[in-house]
């Protein structure tokens, strides 16, 4: 449900802020005075087309905003915004930016979103109706939506969902299997080949590091060989000038000078150590200089191995570090594909009850949709002949395509149908010629199939064309949808102004240089006033008055604005600074 309504800089509208409520609202006011730019920024809001065209003159943007109590809403909302991941508790605040070169923005709780959903939104959000704006009921998911809600199939039809995910998985998996069957003889000659091509290099994990430290130590065992016997004789073998000798020197003087002041006791140890630690240091240096003294042709051999692998690696796309792992995938894909024909037929089996579970569900589902159709079209049928539509027929047409793939609505296809005048045939809706009857039809379908927790439903100017005692129905028509949720209604009418929740009226003055607009929700003796030139016309007399109040009292709300309404609010009047265009 829609609560509040924010627009900047739209059309002529230089700012509007307006609370809403549930129940029937209409809008009402002189022809021109701005009565549809609700409905205009709602479309705006809804992820309608929009260009610079709808910026106010001098203005760097236009913006519209919308907050929508999510404790009514659609039942699809909810897992629509986790699959966005849009986070949304008890609201949802909708925005749309229009900039002056043309440009759009949209925003659902203040993250940014394409375009494309936020019209995905104000499909579940916002139904608009009118005579050129026919949009929800024309397109063939609204239809089939229609008619489960009516029918109360939502279980049903998410069932047979399931269905069709569970047949749609086995399908690609089967397909997947079937093309490797396909090639499944040259394929398993190539895989034998290469697992046994790896197999017999017989890379072991970590063998390639300890080669390539091997490879540079025998590449550069010369220079190795060279420092390592410098540096022993550094440490050790130079006997007068070697680091031992130095530290034996210095021993024996100290020793001898350790009498004299006990404080340079404190040194031999560590130069003891350090003696110990040189002579460990230079048995180190002679094993290593025995490990470089190797056949000459170890390093031809592991030349010959880093070779070897680094081709394989390159044949098979992959590091030379990566082929362990290659060589374990390849084993895989062959177990995989040698069990091909046994797995294959597993899956066909399960393929096939999967398909059968699907058929049952989605048979069973397209039963309940023959007779809820039949069901539906009486109602709205008997719905047209009290709004004008005398003679009329609806009709839901059900068709079946049991040969056809399986679908995640079922196997129906659904076709509303309509003919507005006796003895012409029916026509699918999107044919129907007729504004007025368009927007009659769609207030019966809504008023017929309305659920609990109802879209935001505009309708702009529905009574075109009707009058008299067509017209009060068609208002009991929208007060009655209107107590299901909340519906908003441009009208020129008072017979349908008179049976509304709420009463808004839209006024617009000028001195010439400048317009200003006023949006007001009407008192009691506001909405008589209004009434009543609804009703006279220039002159306001008192039996014009005499008649709205009656029509009020008819109504059950005694000149008041709410009666049936669902929640009781007392509205300030909302005033709304407007500049001409130029």
């Amino acid at each position: 449900m829609l609560t509040h309504l924010q627009i900047r800089d739209f059309a002529i509208i230089d700012a509007v802020e307006l609370e809403l409520r549930p129940g029937l609202t209409v809008l009402t006011g002189e022809t021109g005075a701005g009565k549809s730019i609700l409905v205009d920024a709602l479309q705006l809001l809804a992820g309608g087309r929009a260009g610079s065209e709808v910026v106010r003159h001098g203005a760097e943007r236009a913006e519209v905003s919308g907050t929508f109590d999510l404790a009514r809403a659609p039942r699809e909302l909810r897992p629509w915004l986790e699959e966005q991941s849009v986070s949304a508790a008890s609201e949802l605040v909708v925005r749309r930016v229009v900039g002056a070169d043309g440009r759009s923005r949209a925003y659902l709780n203040g993250q940014s979103v394409p375009v494309q959903l936020l019209r995905e939104a104000g499909n579940i959000l916002i139904d608009i109706h009118g005579q050129h704006e026919f949009q929800s009921l024309t397109r063939a998911p609204a239809q089939r939506s229609l008619l489960d809600g009516y029918a109360t199939l939502t279980n049903l039809v998410s069932q047979v969902g399931i269905s069709h995910r569970v047949w749609l998985e086995l399908l690609n998996r089967t397909l997947t299997l079937e093309g490797k069957a396909r090639d499944r003889d040259a394929k398993l000659e190539l895989l034998r080949y290469q697992a046994q091509e790896l197999t017999a290099l017989g890379v072991k994990p970590g063998e390639i590091e300890t080669l390539g430290d091997e490879h540079a130590r025998l590449a550069n065992r010369g220079k190795l060989a060279d420092g390592s016997q410098a540096a022993l004789g550094e440490l050790y073998e130079n006997e007068s000038s070697s680091a031992h000798a130095g530290i034996a020197r210095a021993l024996a003087i100290l020793r001898g000078l350790a009498s004299l002041d006990v404080k340079l006791a404190a040194v031999l140890p560590m130069l003891e150590e350090a003696s110990i630690q040189v002579r460990e240091a230079a048995r180190e240096l002679e094993r290593y200089r025995e490990t470089l003294d190797v056949d000459a042709s170890r390093q031809d051999e592991v030349e010959r191995r880093l070779s070897a692998i680094e081709e394989l690696a390159r044949k098979h796309r992959v590091t030379p570090f990566e082929l362990p792992g290659r060589t374990q995938e390849l084993a895989t894909e062959l177990e995989s594909l040698e069990r091909a024909d046994l797995d294959l037929a597993v899956l066909r089996r399960e393929l096939a009850a999967a398909l059968a579970t699907y058929r049952e569900q989605a048979l069973q589902l397209s039963g309940k949709r023959m007779a809820a159709a039949r069901a539906l079209a009486r109602d709205i049928s008997a719905r047209m002949q009290t709004l004008g539509m005398t003679g009329g027929r609806f009709e839901a047409d059900v068709t079946q395509d049991g040969n056809a793939e399986p679908a995640q609505h079922g196997i129906d296809q659904i076709e509303f149908r309509v003919s507005a005048n006796p003895g012409q045939p029916p026509r699918a809706l999107a044919k129907v010629a007729s504004g007025g009857e368009l927007s009659r039809l769609s207030l019966a379908v809504q008023v017929s199939c309305a659920q609990e927790e109802s879209r935001c439903m505009v309708f702009d100017e529905v009574d075109s064309g009707i009058g008299g005692a067509v017209a009060e129905i068609v208002g009991r028509e929208l007060r009655a949808l209107g107590a299901r949720g909340q519906v908003l209604c441009v009208t020129h009418l008072p017979q349908v102004a008179s049976l509304a929740h709420h009463h808004l009226r839209v006024t617009k003055l000028t001195d010439g240089r400048t317009t200003r607009t006023t949006l007001s929700e009407l008192t009691a003796a506001e909405r008589i006033e209004e009434l009543a030139r609804m009703l006279g016309g220039i002159e306001i007399t008192s039996k014009a008055r005499a008649h709205a109040k009656d029509m009020l009292a008819a109504a059950g709300q005694d000149g008041g604005n709410g009666g049936e309404a669902p929640e009781q609010v007392t509205a300030d009047t909302v005033r709304v600074r407007v500049r001409p265009k130029r």
